[in-house]
């Protein structure tokens, strides 16, 4: 018993030394442990928001959406209702010629709820560049990215472009996982000072423009171009540049790191379904909103070109073409969705706490149900 007894006592020791030693190395697990893992969760959910710091993205005069003549009179097909009870829905609409044709909430969400975009927050990063570009804070795509952030390190650090973040082919050495505590991605969502840690722990390491790789390391750096050229936090620029001009429904909240210094450029805006609607409207308008350019068109359409005829992705906007339909969208991680179809004059849009699996650069399949039903509901309106 006595030989049991120490046994326990020893390995008890060895992981409370293993414990300690590991929290020295990442100090941010804590807050992982205290705001994810003690919560029930694997990763971060869309109703979290409030329990990291964030800054107020202030709205303007509301301006609501123009309700379709059949607004909510088409039934969502069984296929619809099953997909959103399998994958935990909050909020799904269908916007047709400019007007909120189909509305509805799930699982105790509703009209003015919050939800986290996720990285649907990269294409409203990628929004803010170009309006950078237009308002004079920056040249253009083709500006060199040491000219705001001479800090950045690595052998191809002095030839790296804006554009190479905006079509994630930087050449970083980011490690994209959601699911491991250990990786920069969990140590960016946690971390007390986001700028420190990009220039101390991200190099880039390969030839910028030449590999595609997904990374919201890219993504976070044209947040701090953004934030530097300006000289303005994001979220108040976006407040300026977006949210007030477009009407929208309700103020959002963008999140920071932990010491409130800087917006997760590449993830965490939390916002209501109508009004994360708004930028897929204002995208098929290619940065118009009623009869005002808000962003520069040529810069729109180039958002929404593929660089590679193999890589569904523009700049920080993801593309699709499935069944002859062809669009573009906002995308976020546990299946957030802003999808647009030109073709079709169509915004869909998708929040929940759930997605299908997925390959890396691929979509999942409820992706495609999304699409299908949504465009179902749309072509059977007057």
């Amino acid at each position: 018993m006595r030989v049991l007894m120490k046994i326990l006592l020893a390995v008890m020791v060895l992981l409370v030394v293993a414990g300690a030693v590991v929290l020295i190395r990442y100090p941010y697990l804590v807050q992982g442990i205290k705001k994810v893992y003690l919560k029930g969760h694997m990763t971060s959910d869309i109703s979290d928001f409030k329990r990291y710091p964030y800054r107020e993205i202030p709205k303007g005069r509301t301006r609501e959406w123009p309700l379709h003549e059949d607004y909510n009179r088409i039934p969502a097909s069984q296929r619809l209702l099953d997909a959103h009870r399998e994958y935990e829905t909050a909020a799904y609409l269908v916007i047709k010629d400019d007007s909120l044709l189909f509305e509805q909430y799930y699982n105790g969400f509703r009209r003015d709820s919050l939800t986290n975009s996720f990285s649907m927050a990269k294409s409203i990063t990628m929004l803010l560049v170009a309006k950078a570009i237009e308002d004079g804070y920056i040249k253009s795509l083709d500006q060199k990215v040491k000219d705001f952030i001479p800090e950045i390190q690595g052998p191809y650090a002095d030839s790296v472009r804006i554009r190479h973040l905006a079509t994630m082919s930087a050449g970083t050495d980011w490690d994209e996982n959601y699911y491991s505590p250990f990786s920069i991605t969990a140590e960016s969502y946690f971390s007390k000072d986001l700028d420190k840690l990009m220039i101390k722990e991200v190099r880039f390491v390969y030839p910028p423009g030449e590999r595609w790789f997904y990374s919201s390391g890219d993504t976070q750096f044209l947040g701090m171009i953004v934030r530097r050229a300006t000289g303005k936090d994001l979220a108040a620029y976006l407040s300026e540049s977006f949210w007030k001009p477009m009407g929208m429904r309700r103020e959002a909240y963008w999140n920071t790191d932990r010491d409130g210094g800087m917006e997760k450029a590449f993830c965490c805006i939390n916002a209501c379904a109508r009004d994360f609607a708004r930028f897929g409207r204002l995208m098929l308008h290619e940065g118009n909103w009623d009869g005002r350019q808000l962003v520069d068109s040529a810069l729109v359409r180039e958002m929404t070109r593929a660089p590679w005829p193999d890589v569904p992705y523009g700049m920080q906007w993801w593309l699709f073409e499935h069944n002859g339909v062809r669009g573009y969208t906002m995308r976020g991680h546990l299946g957030q969705y802003v999808m647009v179809i030109p073709a079709e004059h169509t915004v869909i849009v998708r929040t929940g706490r759930r997605k299908a699996f997925s390959r890396p650069g691929t979509y999942a399949q409820d992706f495609f149900i999304y699409l299908e039903e949504g465009l179902k509901i749309a072509r059977q309106a007057r």
